[in-house]
């Protein structure tokens, strides 16, 4: 099973996709037809979503397959050789998801060995559930129990910075309050500029670092680049 679980597509003042694209390019290895999940995007959106992905991909030399507009989504997937699962709202995604039983046959492909990518809310819905997730619950979801293909928790766009004279909770005080409920289920906070490039047992933290919080131990901080087992044993 490959994975390659980015916390965002874009960077602050960069052009679309520019940080990731040398590891997404090394991931794709090649590959010609890749399945684009855009359903974290608003519907009227998801054209348009998926043709920016699309030029980023052909650019690489992979042609993209918006599920989106499949009258079978799931027998369309049987039809690439790789997995693509786009960010926006995750509650959107997971809905759809659920919707299309892409659910199943997505985590049946990918534990079958085909390569998975995604960013934001696709990094999100490759966890056991999306509880947590930085998302509005805009819509309502069938279960919030997602693909599982990792043994821990993601938050995206991880960051302790909060706004001044907000009295809202910072991501830490969320993900305490998580960890209380969820005392057996590690959370990575992965930060912007980061990724996660899991290989069977076996994962490379690249980029910027995360935040590593368990129940009952002080968070700790890792910085990239570094490997380490996809179970988080050791650290």
């Amino acid at each position: 099973m490959e994975l390659l679980l980015l916390s965002n597509s874009t960077l602050p003042g960069e052009a679309f996709f520019t940080w990731p694209r040398a590891y997404v390019q090394a991931f794709l290895g090649g590959r010609k037809k890749a399945a684009f999940v855009p359903f974290a995007a608003a519907e009227a959106q998801q054209d348009e979503y998926t043709a920016r992905v699309a030029e980023v991909f052909g650019a690489m030399g992979t042609e993209l397959k918006g599920l989106h507009r499949e009258k079978d989504p799931v027998a369309a997937l049987q039809q690439c050789d790789t997995i693509v699962v786009g960010g926006g709202n995750t509650f959107l995604l997971m809905r759809a998801l659920y919707r299309t039983q892409l659910i199943r046959a997505i985590a049946d492909r990918v534990r079958d060995g085909t390569p998975y990518l995604g960013w934001s809310a696709g990094s999100n819905v490759a966890c056991p559930t999306v509880m947590t997730t930085n998302d509005m619950p805009i819509v309502e979801t069938p279960s919030l129990r997602a693909l599982h293909l990792v043994p821990f928790q993601i938050n995206p766009h991880y960051t302790e910075a909060t706004i001044p004279g907000h009295g809202g909770e910072s991501r830490d005080q969320r993900i305490a309050e998580y960890l209380t409920a969820n005392p057996s289920v590690a959370v990575v906070g992965l930060r912007e500029g980061s990724l996660l490039h899991v290989d069977g047992a076996r994962m490379t933290l690249v980029g910027r670092g995360l935040k590593l919080f368990r129940a009952g131990r002080e968070p700790k901080e890792l910085a990239g680049p570094m490997e380490m087992s996809t179970t988080l044993t050791g650290l």
